[in-house]
């Protein structure tokens, strides 16, 4: 796969100064347990990446509950963990692929080619007894360039024009129950973006591990892959495994509404709609 990576082919690189590994995980409902975890133990020579802290910006009254980061923070952080232009970088979380997915693709948007998530994650990566360590990694830090990639990502103006228009499919990855409107635990109200089809981003996987490329293809075959899409979440996060898994399978033109569904209805003069069971 293009942007996933084998546990086999990191274990065989762990000690090469040209890979980086980087563990981002994270729990929504206890914002410091992922770095505990990571304390407790990570894959040799990790650096640990915070979703709130490293990997997302400050909240606003809108732009959603995980904005992005400001660029020249990002860069700061990035070239902490020694990453140059160079550098191939393997993200990891425990297995949820969202997280990891996140950095993925803050990485590539930042204009970084050689980025990777880590196909099962720290759980495969336990379940198969491979080393793991307390050690805390130093790395002597560079200059991070940033080449921002405008086209991997789309403003609410844009978004708006989508919805009124109909010329770029909008994919909404939470769960079908927050995409139906039935339930909304975190944001405003309930329900999802006008004209939005629902993909729930776990669907593109098997556990921890990532479906291939057919499976993906499979899985998004009501869409024509030349398309422009659309892909959002709740907050930016878990949208991101369903940019890869659109990539994987050929999709040419796929974009994150980085501010998502805490953004959209964020602003009450926004339509929202709901999904009619009857």
């Amino acid at each position: 796969m293009k942007f996933v990576q084998s546990i086999d082919w990191l274990v065989e690189r762990l000690d090469d100064p040209n890979v980086c590994v980087i563990d981002c995980r994270f729990s929504l409902a206890d914002a410091e347990a992922g770095e505990k975890a990571y304390m407790e133990g990570h894959i040799p020579g990790a650096f640990y990446a915070h979703l709130d802290r490293h990997l997302s910006g400050e909240k606003q009254q809108h732009g959603g509950r995980h904005p992005l980061p400001n660029v020249e923070d990002a860069q700061k952080v990035f070239g902490s963990f020694g990453i140059t232009e160079e550098t191939t970088v393997v993200v990891y979380d425990q297995g949820e692929a969202m997280f990891a997915s996140r950095c993925w693709w803050l990485l590539s948007y930042l204009g970084h080619s050689q980025v990777y998530v880590l196909n099962g994650g720290f759980q495969e990566w336990t379940n198969r007894q491979l080393p793991v360590t307390k050690e805390i990694p130093t790395a002597t830090p560079s200059y991070f360039p940033v080449n921002i990639q405008a086209d991997w990502l789309v403003s609410i103006e844009e978004v708006k024009e989508a919805v009124a228009s109909g010329t770029s499919v909008l994919i909404d990855s939470r769960a079908a129950a927050r995409y139906n409107g039935e339930v909304e635990p975190l944001d405003r109200v309930p329900g999802h973006i006008p004209t939005a089809v629902n993909y729930f981003f776990q669907e593109g996987l098997e556990g921890a591990s990532w479906k291939d490329q057919k499976q993906q293809l499979e899985r998004f075959r009501e869409l024509d892959t030349d398309q422009p899409v659309i892909v959002y979440c709740g907050s930016g996060v878990s949208a991101t495994p369903n940019i890869i898994a659109l990539k994987e399978a050929g999709f040419r033109h796929v974009k994150l509404y980085a501010g998502s569904y805490s953004d959209w209805s964020s602003y009450e003069d926004l339509p929202i709609e709901k999904t009619d069971k009857h």
